[in-house]
């Protein structure tokens, strides 16, 4: 069901330099829970010019245009992403046991001329910075927190925030605390470890958002789809599904952008039997504001 805003705006109606209008939308019981897409098997973690940085269970290599493999280099993990910056690439990792941190493996910094390590980290999610730098964040047992290394591995600045990153003409986040009530927060990382706050969220694990050309980002926030400008200006754009801010763990959604269109999915968990799920979705067409 969609909803019309508070402002008494259709679904269809203008919210700040971006609407939406509701093409389709669907209800089906049973369905799974849309996951995060997962690395297919043969496809790249990461590329740059001609290189393609590869991983598998044990190894991470490196292979140019022809598909010679440049370099091969071993780690103790399964690869599950790859971020590549000014010849250094940053690799984070599943770990092939069941450890005091779950699956988290370590994170291998690496000579993208090569494959020599250059220091081993701790997190379990990055992204590429300028010059060499990267982010990799870390969520639980107390950990909140991004850090930001060096092309030689040294760290360089620290915040006490974590979770989806989009880099542009600066450093946002979307927070993903996994706590009930959260405190996620869409963010902005400035220097020397200070982080502006931005909108407050509903929903402790949102899903990956989408960033629009002119640096906007969709969230997908318990139900609501919602636009934060560069500026950390926010507008909803549309009510998809009324979700208790107590009941948002029983969600799950996944964004996909298309051209025009923006698809949205979200699982509902039966509140008794977590195996069942009912699965919402909705076809979105995105336009300026006029």
């Amino acid at each position: 069901m969609v909803r019309p805003e508070d402002n008494g705006r259709t679904p269809g109606a203008a919210s700040g330099a971006w609407r939406v209008t509701v093409l389709k939308q669907g209800r089906r019981r049973a369905g799974p829970p849309p996951y995060e897409p997962s690395h297919r098997q043969g496809q790249p973690l990461a590329r740059r010019d001609d290189l393609r940085v590869h991983g598998t269970a044990g190894k991470i290599s490196c292979i140019d245009s022809s598909g010679h493999t440049l370099w091969t280099a071993p780690c103790s993990g399964k690869p599950n992403a790859a971020h590549i910056s000014r010849g250094r690439v940053l690799v984070t990792t599943d770990s092939l046991a069941y450890t005091a941190w779950g699956n988290l493996g370590p994170a291998l910094l690496l000579d993208l001329a090569d494959g020599t390590l250059i220091t081993e980290l701790r997190g379990e999610r990055g992204a590429a910075l300028g010059g060499g730098r990267f982010l990799l964040g870390l969520e639980g047992y107390d950990a909140f927190d991004t850090w930001e290394y060096d092309r030689d591995g040294t760290l360089v600045d620290s915040w006490r925030s974590y979770g989806h990153y989009v880099i542009g003409t600066g450093i946002r986040v979307v927070e993903t605390d996994r706590n009930l009530p959260t405190r996620s927060r869409v963010v902005r990382l400035l220097p020397g470890g200070t982080v502006e706050r931005g909108p407050l969220l509903t929903d402790p694990q949102a899903p990956r958002p989408l960033v629009l050309t002119d640096g906007t980002i969709l969230v997908l926030d318990a139900g609501m789809l919602r636009a934060v400008s560069r500026r950390l200006e926010d507008s909803v754009l549309a009510e998809l599904l009324p979700v208790d801010p107590g009941e948002a763990w029983r969600y799950h959604g996944h964004l996909h952008r298309a051209g025009d269109k923006v698809m949205v999915q979200l699982s509902e968990r039966h509140p008794d039997h977590p195996s069942k799920h009912t699965l919402h979705t909705w076809t979105l067409a995105l336009h300026p504001a006029r």
